[in-house]
């Protein structure tokens, strides 16, 4: 989420591979929007729906323990297929929280989607960064994602974005170095190192995680590497570096295929986005088995991901 310095917007750039039509449609068609809206584990019911200005949306958010959240959406802008502008975060006798303005462009076969969320000072949007950081609220947008490109091409993705206050150059650099990658890649409680091979197109390394006396081999073979888009797809093997399966999750699919984008966000801050696939012949246990994990999978990346800050953290300010 890019959130300017001394700054009482937040602001969150998205491109979907969708047309603009179908973006509109999911976001606005209460029966679309139930199938991704809100954090990983919500779900959502639609009470009323009156898309004008003027009009509201009327719905009740089910947390994943049971909790459920009534809101309340007041429509100022309505420009269809364009521009929405709306207050969020009321409630029967709460106030909206902030005001949020979202537009939709067309990119070639792509849809660009900037949201600016609107509060009333900068400390209020600081922590509302924070609070949305901490909810999982971005992942609303990679949900997006997910349905998007499931209703394309019928194929079950994982996506994750986060942004980072670094140079692309830099973010970069921690993807292509084995040494940086080993820093910040392994889940928490687990050190990583790669024990062979080169991070280059046409490339492949081995990699070793360890805990203890767990211990978990795995390959990646680099199929595109560019300043702005890495492409592997990624086994588990055995110490012997033959395919092996997780050993705690024995119908994962055997190969995935990962897509990593770098999108300059200004001079110094970059968004990552993290799209991840089954590849090759699965089973609908393996597909299954995929679709169930993406809580799991949220909680993995944003762990690395929270490691990654604190190593550019580190190395920027080593600079």
């Amino acid at each position: 989420m890019a959130s300017p310095s001394k700054s009482n917007e937040l602001k969150i750039s998205r491109r979907y591979d969708a047309s603009v039509e179908a973006v509109w449609d999911a976001w606005t068609d209460p029966d679309q929007v139930s199938r991704w809206w809100g954090p990983r584990g919500f779900t959502l019911t639609t009470h009323s729906k009156d898309l004008r200005p003027g009009g509201t949306w009327v719905y009740t958010m089910h947390g994943p323990d049971g909790t459920d959240y009534p809101n309340i959406t007041y429509y100022h802008e309505v420009r269809e297929r364009e521009l929405l502008v709306y207050d969020h975060g009321a409630s029967e006798g709460k106030p909206p929280m902030f005001r949020v303005t979202v537009t939709f462009q067309a990119s070639g076969d792509q849809t660009a989607m900037e949201m600016t969320m609107t509060l009333p000072t900068p400390e209020a949007a600081e922590e509302a960064r924070k609070f949305v950081k901490r909810a999982g609220g971005e992942a609303t947008w990679d949900r997006l994602a997910e349905y998007l490109e499931h209703g394309s091409s019928g194929k079950e993705v994982f996506v994750i974005n986060r942004s980072f206050d670094a140079p692309v150059e830099r973010v970069f650099e921690m993807w292509t170095n084995p040494q940086h990658l080993a820093q910040w890649l392994p889940p928490g409680g687990m050190q990583m190192e790669v024990v062979r091979g080169e991070i280059k197109p046409g490339g492949s390394i081995i990699m070793r995680m360890h805990g203890g006396t767990f211990e978990l081999f795995s390959r990646a073979e680099y199929r595109e590497i560019s300043r702005r888009r890495i492409v592997y797809t990624q086994q588990f093997v055995d110490q012997h570096e033959r395919i092996s399966r997780h050993p705690f999750a024995p119908t994962w699919p055997e190969t995935m295929l990962t897509t990593i984008t770098l999108t300059p966000e200004g001079a110094d801050r970059t968004r990552v986005t993290i799209f991840w696939e089954p590849y090759g012949q699965t089973s609908p246990a393996e597909v299954d088995a995929f679709i169930k994990e993406r809580g799991g999978m949220t909680k993995g990346w944003t762990g690395s991901f929270d490691k990654l800050e604190e190593v550019l953290a580190g190395t920027e300010a080593a600079r």
